[in-house]
């Protein structure tokens, strides 16, 4: 009994004092907040000080300031002064230290108590790590103002290389459309059918529909902003075209297009996205049984040709952007107009926001056109005097000039750029700049814009400017006509674009940036005058606008690679590619080109058909020789393994990471422990995938790896689908894992003709088409260079470079091709002494 008394006292008395540690713990925190405040109060004080000495000594005498940064020169001071005053106000009397007990109560006092307990608790210079913050930002503020020696204006950072501009002849405004301005300010918050009764496509919509009922093929005309990609296919569904069980489907040329503009509408529609509206991108569909308007990329379309080649399954196609000519939109082109001649009640929209629309008409059988009017408001040109030697530059200099001298609610900015590296650096660049202005100007914010951005983030560049703040958006070519952004007023034109181009001579593909066109320019122009007088500024002289640029961009269908169209077209029972409707046909020296190729790979015979293996590869939608890669794997068991290398190499350059700041050592290191022991690029991305797979696809493991894990992502859903297609092409699911000579044999078996041998001045030949080319320094190999290697894709951009490199044995190349190669192709120069540290790989 005695025991169990004892044993209870204990476990109270262990109680209490839980009880008294957490209290003291939390009463702990509310101290050190205290005290916290109270030093940051003193520092506040000290840095306004600090502001107003070096206010007064940069500026020297005070009417060099404008009149509201006097007043805030002279509010500052009235703040010390309010401070000190208090301060010597404040008594400095001695207390005697009060007793711990509460003596009417006969209690202990715990706060009084407890703030000598927490002295023991108490760092001599403790640093929150707020304050560390600020005082790191203090020391930086340190090193940039206050120098004897720097003369500097108020907006140096803004005007200290002014671009100079000549006002040109301007767009005028349009009067195809009586539009209130007062409306068009109000319409953001009013509700989602007034925004549509807003559009300048409303007015049209009867005359629209009864020419759609009249004519099978129509042309239909309207400037970006319009309303025709969200409302037409609307108009439509309303008049019933949809309840014979057909769908609408509507191509862009851009996947971020067609997944903006099917949530838009179904927003617009009431429906959740994915049932009555949805939209299919490669590898990503998000539609059901219940779609009714489907939005989807010009590819996807054409892939549906496979499986569905009078297209029964829809009554209406709108080929929107018909004027960007993509590579799939021109292939399209000649499909469908053979679907619109074999199904009478079919109807077909062409859409282009250019006034080329005569070449489209002589096309379609001079099918009519329908203009609809777009832009509202007038638009003010202004070209630079003089050429520039660094445009990005310009551009951003120009934006902070237009932020600093238009008044605030004047309109948000837009930028174009070619693309996501040049983005992130005008980013960069503007917010530095816009930090080191501080407070002397108003909030700027930066919004940018392209394919590889979160979808979260590519939302903000739609979402309006906060009160007292402008915004920016950095974009690309994808802003001229797929998408339209409320609250543009002012456009930067860079005048450049990235285009890719393909030189079938050497099977080098590039992205160069080249100039627009003057249509492109137009286009550009066009955005700033959707809602009110707009101006655009030009980076290029008007006589370079005149007598430079060409009138429209080259087709893709001529510049680019042509294996997977012609593929394509040949599963689709097409034998003479020559007699094929082109609305421009393609160089016959590329089409010879991807037929040779085709033919190399087996998927095609002698006499240009299609083989088996060409019906295998043609169901996987992905370049010939990542398909035959795939079914290769079939004959060395590793199947597996193949497609997620495949769904590695889809996702292109963005699986590592290397962030800008003290982390990039460890980035380095995460990224050199997947290629260790030289296994090549291919095997280190296979690595990659595995290792997330082990962790569960852990999105902390990504970022410990310093890891995309939104690309990781997308290669998982990617391998997920070509798993799918190896069920339906007869591939067994074979995993052979530590087989790395048979893995090697499998990607070798697709990429063949991409190979190159080591020459003894540290550079590649490749074997067949010689040319010179390096290994990319991003690769796993750049260092430890093997004697023959096999390369995913030759790019040109300073230098011509092998990116995803893999090491190989010159024999397999016999072993796996001996219809190209041939023994005297691979001899060995071994025996000739190599350079030191080069062919190192293949001795380890």
């Amino acid at each position: 009994m005695a025991s169990t008394i004892e044993d209870d006292i204990q476990k109270s008395a262990v109680r209490r004092r839980v009880e008294e540690e957490k209290f003291m713990v939390e009463n702990l925190r509310e101290v050190s907040r205290q005290e916290y405040l109270e030093k940051r109060e003193q520092k506040k004080i000290d840095e306004l000080k600090h502001d107003i000495e070096d206010e007064q000594f940069l500026f020297e005498r005070l009417d060099k300031l404008s009149e509201a940064e006097k007043r805030e020169h002279v509010r500052k001071q009235k703040i010390v002064e309010l401070v000190s005053k208090k301060k010597c106000e404040e008594a400095d009397d001695y207390r005697i230290p009060e007793n711990y007990d509460n003596l009417e109560g006969g209690r202990v006092n715990q706060k009084k108590r407890f703030s000598v307990a927490s002295q023991r608790y108490r760092e001599e210079h403790e640093i929150h790590p707020e304050q560390a913050w600020e005082e790191n930002q203090v020391e930086k503020a340190k090193l940039n103002f206050g120098s004897k020696d720097r003369k500097q204006t108020e907006y140096q950072f803004v005007f200290g290389d002014q671009i100079e501009f000549i006002k040109a002849n301007g767009i005028e405004s349009s009067n195809d459309a009586n539009v209130d301005v007062e409306k068009l300010q109000t319409s953001r918050n009013s509700k989602l059918k007034e925004d549509r009764k807003a559009l300048p496509i409303y007015p049209y919509k009867d005359a629209l529909l009864q020419a759609v009922h009249d004519y099978q093929v129509i042309i239909i005309v309207g400037e970006t902003g319009s309303g025709k990609t969200t409302q037409i296919p609307q108009y439509l569904h309303e008049a019933g075209y949809t309840r014979s069980g057909g769908m609408i489907g509507c191509t862009q040329p851009r996947r971020v297009a067609a997944m903006r503009v099917a949530a838009r509408v179904s927003n617009e529609m009431g429906s959740k996205l994915g049932h009555e509206v949805g939209y299919s991108i490669r590898f990503e569909d998000c539609t059901c049984e219940k779609t009714i308007l489907k939005y989807m990329t010009d590819g996807m379309l054409l892939r549906e040709f496979l499986t569905e080649p009078d297209l029964s399954s829809y009554s209406v196609i709108m080929i929107d952007e018909a004027h960007e000519r993509t590579l799939s939109t021109d292939v399209l082109f000649g499909l469908i107009k053979d679907v619109a001649r074999a199904r009478p009640h079919f109807k077909l929209l062409i859409s282009s926001a250019t006034l080329d629309a005569e070449k489209f008409s002589d096309y379609f059988d001079c099918a009519p056109i329908f203009k609809i009017p777009g832009r509202r408001f007038p638009v003010e040109i202004h070209h630079i005097k003089e050429p520039i030697s660094d445009y990005l530059d310009a551009a951003v200099t120009t934006a902070l000039q237009i932020h600093v001298t238009q008044p605030q609610g004047d309109g948000d900015i837009l930028i174009f750029l070619t693309g996501q590296e040049e983005i992130e650096t005008a980013e960069n660049i503007i917010k530095n700049r816009i930090k080191a202005l501080g407070t002397k100007i108003a909030e700027l914010i930066t919004c940018p814009i392209y394919a590889n951005l979160p979808t979260e983030l590519q939302a903000k560049i739609f979402e309006p400017a906060p009160e007292g703040a402008r915004k920016v958006v950095l974009a690309t070519n994808i802003a001229e006509t797929s998408l339209t952004i409320d609250g543009i007023k002012h456009v930067i034109d860079t005048g450049f674009c990235k285009i890719k181009c393909y030189n079938p001579r050497t099977g080098t593909e590039s992205l160069l940036v080249t100039p627009i066109s003057k249509g492109s320019a137009n286009q550009r122009a066009g955005r700033s005058g959707r809602t009110g007088p707009g101006k655009c500024f030009r980076l290029y002289t008007e006589h370079s606008y005149t007598n430079d640029l060409e009138d429209n961009t080259i087709p893709e269908i001529q510049r680019t690679n042509l294996a997977n169209v012609v593929l394509l077209l040949k599963s689709l029972g097409i034998i003479n590619l020559l007699n094929f409707d082109f609305m421009d046909p393609p160089p016959a020296e590329a089409l010879l080109k991807a037929l040779e190729l085709l033919f190399a790979l087996g998927a095609l015979d002698k006499d240009g058909k299609l083989t088996k293996v060409g019906e295998r590869m043609s169901e996987f939608p992905l370049d010939p020789m990542l398909s035959k890669m795939i079914v290769a794997s079939d004959k060395y068991k590793c199947s597996a393994e193949i497609i997620g290398i495949a769904a590695m190499l889809s996702v292109g350059n963005s699986i590592f990471y290397r962030p800008k700041d003290d982390r990039q050592v460890q980035a380095d290191n995460a990224w050199m422990n997947f290629h260790i022991g030289n296994v090549g690029d291919h095997i280190a991305l296979l690595k990659v995938y595995n290792s997330w797979k082990e962790t569960k696809f852990s999105t902390q493991w990504c970022y410990e790896n310093y890891i995309q894990v939104r690309s990781m992502k997308k290669a998982r859903d990617i391998r997920e689908q070509l798993q799918g297609r190896l069920e339906r092409v007869g591939i067994d699911s074979t995993s052979n894992v530590n087989d790395l000579e048979a893995i090697k044999k499998s990607i070798i078996s697709g990429f063949f003709p991409h190979s190159a041998r080591l020459l003894k001045n540290g550079s590649y030949r490749t074997v067949k088409h010689p040319q010179t080319c390096h290994i990319h320094p991003s690769s796993g190999l750049s260092q430890v260079p093997p004697r023959w290697v096999v390369y995913h894709e030759l790019v040109l951009t300073t230098k011509e470079y092998m990116r995803q490199v893999t090491e190989l044995k010159q024999e397999w190349l016999v072993d796996v091709a001996p219809h190209y190669y041939q023994l005297k192709d691979v001899e060995d120069s071994s025996s000739k002494k190599m350079p030191c540290r080069i062919g190192l790989a293949s001795s380890k």
